[in-house]
């Protein structure tokens, strides 16, 4: 980020003899803020990887302590948990808290594009999650699904807005995807969420894409998604 910050202000330096201090004043100002967009590039993709990390340790607190008081919570088809409170306790429908002999859940961060706001106040991104999990006495499972979330800076702390994983499907570890495909969970019966999922769709061997929150990087155009019929079941 250094050299970055460098290099962008160097470049502002070289013309400088022949400016005039209102023409330099406009570029310092364009390339602070360009500066600050970055380092809240670096901030989020901090953030959403702290997010994997204590995930895998079942550190339910800390993860929690990552969203913003309002902060919604929605893991495949369980539906949408609200507030720290209420995520923390729908995390423990993905294990006991703590690191725990024999549970593997594992949250690998992956591919993002993030996108703030010219404010520097909120952004988006869309990530891709691999999931390995393993319980004690059962099967293991490969998962993977795409996170599409909002964030939203508070007193210059970034933090979740919103974090929403869509399954696209989990498969028995030894079977794997062509001979297995275990469906998504719905919402819980001893946990209930604050909302129904936001949309109903089948996972693998279902075909969804979640819709991107970003245009085309060449084209400038949005992004269309036209998944199967029998895939999308409904949208809250």
């Amino acid at each position: 980020m250094k050299l970055v910050l460098a290099a962008l202000l160097a470049t502002a330096a070289l013309p400088a003899y022949a400016q005039s201090n209102a023409e330099l004043e406009v570029k310092l100002a364009q390339l602070q803020h360009r500066a600050d967009l970055l380092k809240d590039l670096d901030a989020i993709e901090n953030l959403q990887a702290a997010y994997g990390y204590y995930l895998d340790k079942g550190l339910w607190g800390e993860v929690a302590d990552l969203f913003t008081a309002t902060g919604s919570f929605e893991y495949g088809q369980r539906g949408v948990y609200i507030g720290k409170d209420h995520i923390r306790r729908a995390l423990l429908l993905l294990g006991p808290e703590g690191q725990q002999k024999g549970w593997l859940n594992e949250h690998m961060q992956l591919q993002p594009i993030i996108t703030v706001a010219p404010d520097g106040l909120t952004a988006k991104a869309r990530w891709r999650g691999m999931v390995q999990l393993a319980r004690p006495n059962q099967n293991g499972q490969w998962g993977e699904g795409t996170y599409e979330n909002d964030y939203a800076k508070e007193r210059g702390v970034w933090k979740i807005a919103k974090l929403h994983f869509y399954v696209t499907g989990f498969t028995d570890y030894d079977l794997g995807w062509t001979k297995s495909a275990i469906p998504a969970e719905g919402p819980s019966a001893l946990l209930p969420p604050d909302r129904p999922p936001t949309e109903v769709y089948r996972s693998y061997p279902g075909v969804y894409i979640p819709p991107f929150d970003y245009v085309h990087p060449v084209t400038g155009k949005p992004i269309p998604v036209t998944p199967p019929a029998d895939s999308v079941l409904g949208r809250k």
